[in-house]
């Protein structure tokens, strides 16, 4: 199944490009690169490592569309968050 900007958060982050456009911690403001690694709670892009919840993330999916996502929303594994139910914003 393609990524789309609907299904983004139940797809596989690593390998995609992402901002971090807000955060608890206003270092990690305006960081951006490659998902290198994803756990349940965190995101590694480039070596730094962030909190998903903390933060408000904007993907570049494979069609060059950007797509903002709540960390709050993706702070779950990677497969646990296939089956998740999305928000009306997403459907």
């Amino acid at each position: 199944m393609p990524i789309t900007p609907e299904n983004l958060p139940k797809h596989e982050l690593i390998g995609l490009h992402v901002e971090v456009v807000e955060s608890t911690d206003e270092t990690l403001e305006g960081l951006e690169g490659e998902v290198m690694d994803e756990t349940k709670s965190m995101l590694r892009i480039d070596g730094k490592q962030m909190q998903k919840k903390n933060c408000t993330f904007l993907f570049e999916i494979p069609s060059g569309e950007e797509v903002e996502v709540d960390g709050e929303l993706i702070a779950k594994r990677p497969e646990e968050r296939t089956g998740m139910k999305l928000p009306e914003k997403y459907r």
